[in-house]
């Protein structure tokens, strides 16, 4: 759900607690959530994170430290991210950085590892053992070729590891936006273009290929469009036969989204008779239906669905669906 909430454009800015009896804290805060608490909670520790998290609404402009010894990458890191919603301190130094901490609140900090004075490993010790700063949120913006041991290392810190290659002005633009609690909608234009970008290449569905059997043509565009927009490669097929056709033709297939109300052989059949093909048992089918009766979903998996969803189709959800199926 938290994974959901972040992926979506619409919905990532929302600050989210997270309570769980399972320990995993680290991978909630790293996925995004601005706090987590393990059950049992009392009620005072959790009035006392509503409070946290009703001044951090109040607080006004987003607080970002940036952290690098080269003047010219602060300046283009700062441009990159933007300090229109932002509160932007650009620092040169371990001890700078620590004196910034002392002094004011941050949401997020981005650093560099190669720092003059300290390394930047020591920097993330020194935060790492103060309570106050321990669900701040670190991205490593660094060019230093790291060993698994350092990845090792860093990942006990850091939130998320941006490493510098050909996409890394992109990265770091999505995981501050991320940490900040940006609203993708209120950013220049160039840099939501940039977070749409990076998105769809984090959707897990580029270059994925997808089957469309609808005998609606203005359904099979709508889909076909949407799903193109995540660079997936999609066929279409108008009727169910033309549909194990198409499957029978082309093994790069990977996933079907079918329609059920079709004439002469409606879903149901159609998927019937594709579950009877030894090499499609496993295909994940998510059906389509306009028809949201009782008992619908149990009579689609029944005849061989992996997954159903109602029309008009919520393309969060689809999309969700179609991630989990394929991986």
């Amino acid at each position: 759900m938290l994974d959901r909430l972040k992926r979506d454009p619409g919905t990532r800015h929302i600050p989210v607690h997270a309570v769980s009896a399972q320990r995993e804290r680290e991978r909630a805060l790293r996925q995004g959530a601005l706090s987590y608490l393990n059950k049992p909670v009392g009620p005072e520790a959790l009035q006392e994170e509503l409070k946290r998290m009703q001044a951090f609404l109040a607080g006004g402009k987003r607080s970002l430290l940036v952290v690098d010894d080269d003047a010219m990458q602060r300046d283009a890191i700062v441009a990159l991210i933007g300090d229109t919603d932002l509160r932007i301190v650009a620092v040169d130094s371990g001890q700078a950085a620590l004196r910034a901490l002392r002094e004011s609140r941050f949401d997020c900090m981005v650093l560099d590892l190669t720092l003059p004075d300290i390394s930047g490993f020591d920097l993330l010790d020194t935060i790492g053992k103060d309570a106050s700063l321990r669900d701040l949120p670190v991205v490593i913006y660094t060019a230093q070729e790291l060993n698994r041991k350092e990845v090792s290392k860093l990942k006990r810190y850091a939130k998320t590891i941006v490493i510098k290659d050909a996409r890394s002005p992109e990265r770091l633009l999505d995981e501050t936006a991320l940490f900040l609690h940006r609203c993708a909608a209120s950013l220049p234009e160039p840099q939501r273009r940039m977070l749409e970008d990076i998105h769809i290449l984090d959707s897990g569905l580029a270059g994925r290929k997808v089957l469309i059997v609808d005998d609606d043509l203005r359904n099979i565009f709508a889909l076909s469009s949407l799903l193109e927009r995540q660079e997936m490669r999609v066929c279409f097929a108008e009727n169910g036969r033309d549909g194990i056709e198409a499957l029978e033709k082309d093994p790069a297939i990977e996933i079907v989204l079918m329609d059920i109300m079709m004439p002469e052989m409606d879903g149901y059949d159609t998927m019937r008779a594709i579950r009877r093909i030894p090499k499609f048992k496993s295909l994940p089918i998510i059906t389509l239906t306009a028809k949201a009766m009782k008992g619908d979903r149990d009579k689609c998996i029944a005849a061989g669905a992996s997954d159903y969803i109602t029309k008009p189709v919520d393309v969060a959800q689809l999309l969700s669906l179609m991630r989990v199926w394929l991986h």
